[in-house]
């Protein structure tokens, strides 16, 4: 029997804390500064007592788009518009996290990330170097997305699997996804007042990922569909994750009292570090499908071989990120590929020797190696 699912946030020591635009500003893009303020208080509470605190911010193009009256107007913004605004926006959004946190003799240091950031192995490990060096020095970081030049290609578009990836990266043992919503139900609450409240869920089935909706509010970019998606990430690196309402005052301090919200179980064996970058991972390139052979031989600690492979889709070089999914279209894990797109598809299916006699060189005998590739729990 799994041990029963740890709640006490006084037992986690470095939590992740994300927070959505929704929350830190008003209808008319105004700092909500009471708000922030009570946030911080927490926040302060739980680095005095020996926790290790990031937060991921949303709000800067909210406030930067309130400083720009050729931006203050009711439809959407243009994707140059939205880096304008993000440009002046994240000032205003760091000066008043590190105003209220010098309140409590607490200092925070800016972190703009890009999905390149932490998709590339070398540029991950140096943001993982700079985060941990502020932690060490007692400085929360506080962590967005580079929005004023991230474009629809290099960009995460959500700061919930921004938040999961950042968890991971640091090996946090706990997330927290503050929101307009309590938590997960069976059904949008908007929609159906009756759907059903889910306190603790072990494993993110195909059900789970059914109930999530979209965002709702203009403010917002995901939705209970990217908190699903940051629960994947961040359970598979043995994160407890939870996602609770961000609307009262003090809502971390509410959470630790007993706040409604639903927590999401770590898995019981985590993969390591560099398992940790390939699972976490947004940019597969390609996709690999495989047949019930591979996929006994796999779960059994094998590396997929092409012998294994039934089809290749995508445009991928040797060392890209891809998924990998049964005929019937599941996803079963991801993992670096060891051919580019080309011969990937050239080899499907065949044996070495076959592979040899077709390459007319020397050859990699697998597709995926076991120590490059992450299952799904």
């Amino acid at each position: 029997m799994d041990a029963p699912l740890n709640r006490n946030l006084k037992n986690f020591s470095r939590i992740v804390i994300k927070i959505g635009s929704a929350l830190l500003v008003d209808s008319d893009n105004n700092l909500r500064e009471t708000w922030l303020n009570s946030l911080v208080d927490d926040v302060a509470s739980l680095v005095h007592s020996g926790k290790e605190v990031l937060i991921v911010s949303s709000g800067a193009i909210a406030l930067g788009r309130n400083q720009l009256s050729s931006l203050q107007k009711p439809e959407q913004l243009k994707l140059e518009e939205s880096q304008a605004a993000a440009a002046i926006g994240q000032i205003e959004l760091s000066r008043a996290y590190n105003e209220s946190l010098n309140q409590h003799q607490l200092s925070c240091g800016q972190i703009l990330l890009t999905l390149g950031d932490t998709e590339t192995r070398r540029r991950y490990l140096n943001a993982r170097a700079t985060i941990n060096t502020l932690l060490q020095s007692r400085v929360i970081p506080i962590i967005n997305e580079n929005d004023s030049v991230a474009t629809a290609e290099i960009r995460y578009g959500d700061n919930d699997r921004l938040a999961a990836r950042v968890a991971s990266m640091v090996n946090a043992d706990l997330l927290i996804l503050l929101s307009d919503i309590d938590g997960l139900y069976s059904e949008p609450p908007t929609s159906n007042p009756n759907a059903t409240f889910l306190d603790e869920v072990t494993t993110i089935t195909s059900e789970i990922e059914n109930m999530a909706g979209d965002s709702t509010n203009h403010n917002s970019r995901g939705g209970m569909k990217t908190k699903i998606e940051a629960a994947k990430i961040a359970t598979s690196s043995g994160t407890t994750m939870l996602i609770g309402s961000g609307k009262p005052h003090n809502p971390i301090n509410a959470i630790a009292e007993g706040a409604r919200a639903t927590w999401f179980a770590p898995a019981n064996n985590p993969i390591n570090d560099r398992k940790k970058w390939i699972a976490g991972g947004l940019d597969a390139l390609g996709l690999i499908v495989v047949d019930s052979g591979a996929i006994d031989a796999l779960r059994s600690g094998k590396s997929l071989l092409p012998a294994g492979v039934t089809q290749v889709t995508g445009n991928f070089s040797r060392g890209d990120t891809v998924e990998i999914a049964d005929v019937e279209g599941t996803q079963i894990g991801r993992g670096l590929i060891e051919y580019d797109s080309k011969e990937a598809r050239e080899i499907t299916g065949l044996q070495s020797i076959e592979i040899r006699e077709l390459l007319r060189q020397p050859i990699r005998s697998t597709m995926i190696h076991r120590d490059n590739l992450v299952l799904n729990p």
